[in-house]
């Protein structure tokens, strides 16, 4: 078996408020007054999840919190194999919540930089929006996208149950503009979520879209549409939506021809890493070196990263899967 580090990877799904390091979290909590659990609690369920959230948030309130935080995302990714990320920032929160819409996004980039550079690490940033926030907010999300380059698209999060309805303008502008749209659904609630992610949202992917297997149709439309999935297996456990790592859904997902690629969502506070995302697939669904290497190659083929990265990624991928690369 080869080292599942070393597998070249694209990280497609990874929200960087639940990427701080633990001791980082202590360190800023402790500086801001923020009081945190000593361990994070059991969830039954994403509204558990998004209250423990909002403490992560609280403790990132200055341009050198987020810088860090970047940098040391960038550090850690490099350290999985991961070679191209998208990570997913909710900006337009911060901002309200620090009374500065600019600072957030612009520090973050700052630390992305230097640590995209320091650890070879090429990025893009996905901003996102809860669904049960305002229209407002989406437009200062979208004001925010459109001024930075290295914005690569937007998406909407949070509890499905919000419709995207009321954001649809907001989508049609974003895409008008060349962004690309990627939204959260079939994660907590069913098909008509993932509908409403393709009709209204104009979603490219699916970020999750586990409850697409509760609709046969729904499955090979989203199949012949070719929309990949962003699986991210442990979050779906550690938040309670499906009931252990042996049920979860990923090899149905494969044998129905989806396109299926592997992701943490929330590292921190799940305890995982991208790697061991890719080694429990390994272990709990006996996944070999070839089926691994699929996963991975669908990530790349799936990620909004330049032509020449996808060509590069796709390369390196086959030389890890070769006997040599594994002697």
């Amino acid at each position: 078996m080869r080292d599942l580090a070393a597998l070249p990877k694209a990280h497609l799904h990874v929200h960087l408020e639940s990427t701080v390091r633990p001791a980082t979290l202590r360190e800023l909590a402790d500086t801001h007054g923020v009081t945190l659990p000593a361990e994070p609690p059991s969830f039954s369920g994403f509204r558990d999840f998004a209250d423990y959230n909002s403490l992560i948030r609280a403790c990132l309130r200055t341009a050198e919190d987020f810088e860090r935080v970047a940098r040391e995302f960038c550090a850690d990714e490099a350290a999985q194999g991961t070679r191209y990320a998208e990570v997913t920032f909710t900006d337009a929160s911060h901002g309200e919540r620090l009374g500065d819409p600019e600072l957030p996004l612009a520090a973050v980039l700052k630390g992305l930089s230097e640590g995209g550079a320091a650890h070879g690490l090429e990025w893009r940033v996905l901003l996102d929006h809860s669904r049960r926030r305002s229209v407002a907010r989406a437009e200062q999300t979208l004001r925010l996208a459109l001024a930075h380059d290295e914005v690569t698209g937007l998406g909407m999060a949070g509890e499905e149950r919000h419709s995207l309805a009321p954001f649809a303008d907001v989508f049609a502008r974003a895409a008008e503009a060349g962004l690309h749209l990627v939204h959260h659904a079939g994660e907590d609630a069913g098909p008509e979520s993932i509908r409403e992610a393709l009709d209204v949202g104009r979603t490219e992917r699916l970020g999750h879209g586990i409850r697409v297997l509760d609709d046969p149709e729904l499955v090979a439309e989203v199949r012949d549409r070719g929309v990949a999935l962003e699986v991210c297996p442990t979050s779906n456990v550690v938040l309670g939506l499906v009931p252990s790592p042996a049920e979860h859904p990923l090899p149905r997902l494969v044998a129905a021809g989806l396109a299926v690629t592997l992701n943490t969502d929330v590292p921190s506070v799940t305890h995982t890493t991208l790697t061991g995302e890719f080694t429990a697939a390994r272990d709990t669904f006996g996944y070999d070196d070839t089926a691994l290497a699929h996963l991975a190659a669908a990530a790349v083929t799936a990620s909004f990263a330049p032509e020449a990265t996808k060509t590069l990624l796709h390369k390196e991928i086959a030389e890890w899967l070769t006997p040599a690369a594994g002697a």
